[in-house]
């Protein structure tokens, strides 16, 4: 009878598996801690009158996260795609933020 692929992977890769785990683990923590000074900035730019969207520091982000992405062998679109996510939520978030603090004044 042959083994399962699922078997055969889990046997084989266990300790890489366990590495990717630890990875996403960081992946995660890092994420945590930007969303966190994400919500900061949020008080400042309502403070300030400073708009979530800012299209010129979006650009600014994505460029640099491809030129980094590359260095690390990452494929641009992914990196380009990737950070258009993060930014994307990082403004909803500020604009839920906003909202909320606009509720309280």
């Amino acid at each position: 009878m042959k083994e399962s692929d699922q078997k055969r992977a889990a046997k084989f890769l266990k300790s890489s598996r366990k590495q990717i785990d630890e990875l996403d683990a960081q992946i995660l923590k890092l994420l945590g801690a930007r969303f966190r000074l994400v919500k900061k900035i949020a008080g400042i730019k309502s403070k300030h009158d400073i708009p979530s969207y800012l299209p010129e520091r979006i650009e600014k982000v994505r460029g640099r996260s491809v030129k980094a992405g590359e260095k690390y062998g990452i494929d641009p679109a992914f990196m380009y795609s990737l950070y258009s996510s993060i930014i994307y939520q990082s403004c909803e978030v500020e604009d839920k933020i906003r909202e909320e603090l606009k509720k309280k004044a």
